[in-house]
Order: structure tokens, then C-alpha cells, then sequence
């Protein structure tokens, strides 16, 4: 499970014209799930955007010492199954994201997740599959791509794969 997590000032969806979800001061969150993602992923992910330092301490002026919780400021999060793609020549292969109706059931299960972690009237999400559009306006721009670690059985497949590939 991928992550870019963008510190705003503000951030909206709208589809079709039509206002989705805004915040105010907080994260804009895109999220991609992959093929092989499975629920310790979501819990990964979703304790590294609610933990991560991206914040100054207001009381004591420390920077990058204070997250979202400790700031308590909202979170806008949006699928986007394209983190996943990748280059066959100049065309993009979406073979690695998960597929869309099961990548639906692990996003919402990644939202109620977070809801149920922080104070879910500060979280937020666009129009699962929909065309979007998301405005940001970023603050700084501070901006941090993050990626669940890969579990022992797929790690010792990558290993196993180069070895072949070596011999």
C-alpha cells in the first residue's frame, strides 16, 4: 500500500462540479492499494499518516515535532489506483493495483480504520472511482511518499527470484 501525504492549508474534491469533501488546515492523503495488499498494510498505513511529525509544536516552536492528532486537523483522503502504475514503453500498466471492487472494500475498511483511531468527523474522502478533482493548496510544500513494508514471505520470493535470475 502506497501513500503521498501532502501537508495543506486547505484541499477539496469535486465531481461533476459538485463539492465532495473540503478541509481545512491538514493532510491530503492519495492512497494505492495493490494487488498483493492485505489488512496489516492498512494498519501500517494508517498509523504512519496519524503519527508522522510533519507539523511544528505551536507551544513550543519546535519543528517537525507535532502530528495531525496532536494538532487535531483534518484529513482528506483520495484513491487513487495510478500510485501503482507502471511503464511498458510510453504506456502505463495497471496490472499491480488491486482491482477495483476489492480495492473498494480495503479503502473503506482503511477509512473506517482511521475514523476509528482519530475523531472521525476530521476525516474525509473524495468519490471512490470517480473522476476527480482535487484542489490543494499545499503548505510549504511539505510532501512524503510512503509505502507499507513488504512482508517475510514476499521478501524471501524477491531473494529467491534474484538468485535464479543470477545462476
Amino acid at each position: 500500500m502506497r501513500a503521498v501525504i501532502q501537508r495543506v492549508k486547505s484541499a477539496s474534491v469535486t465531481v461533476d462540479g459538485n463539492l465532495i469533501s473540503k478541509i481545512g488546515p491538514g493532510l491530503c492523503v492519495l492512497i494505492g492499494i495493490s494487488r498483493d495488499d492485505k489488512e496489516t498494510d492498512s494498519d501500517w498505513i494508517v498509523n504512519k499518516i496519524l503519527k508522522l511529525c510533519l507539523f511544528d509544536n505551536i507551544e513550543s516552536g519546535r519543528r517537525w515535532s507535532s502530528n495531525v492528532v496532536d494538532r487535531q486537523l483534518e484529513i482528506l483522503c483520495v484513491s487513487q489506483f495510478t500510485l501503482y502504475a507502471t511503464m511498458k514503453g510510453n504506456k502505463l500498466d495497471f496490472h499491480q493495483s488491486m482491482e477495483s471492487s476489492t480495492s473498494r472494500i480495503v479503502y473503506e475498511c482503511l477509512l473506517d480504520k482511521m475514523r476509528r483511531s482519530y475523531d472521525a468527523s476530521k476525516i474525509h474522502d473524495g468519490l471512490f472511482g470517480a473522476l476527480m478533482a482535487v484542489d490543494i493548496v499545499n503548505d510549504g510544500p511539505v510532501t512524503i511518499n510512503i509505502e507499507s513494508p513488504q512482508r517475510p514471505a514476499e521478501k524471501q520470493k524477491v531473494i529467491m527470484e534474484i538468485k535464479d535470475e543470477n545462476e
